[in-house]
């Protein structure tokens, strides 16, 4: 069964481009929420988040990644294909 990804991105953040682009790559399914302008969207996320507004958010099975440098950390370090595999 493969994880399931969520990711909260704004349309013109490069960031989240950049994320998103590292799971299109390695051909994951995710949720997408875009929450351009959307405060309480935003409100929500940072809670999940651990406080963290900036975007991209990435969840993979409800446990918080973090954003853009976070996934390609885990990426460079080989984690990731483990975490999204569970």
């Amino acid at each position: 069964m493969a994880a399931k990804v969520e990711i909260y991105t704004w349309s013109t953040c490069p960031f989240c481009l950049r994320a998103k682009s590292l799971l299109n790559n390695k051909g994951v399914n995710f949720t997408e929420y875009s929450i351009d302008g959307d405060e309480d969207a935003r409100a929500k996320m940072a809670q999940r988040a651990n406080g963290r507004r900036s975007l991209p958010q990435i969840f993979i099975n409800d446990n918080h990644i973090g954003g853009c440098d976070d996934i390609h950390a885990l990426e460079r370090q080989g984690k990731l294909d483990e975490m999204l595999a569970s």
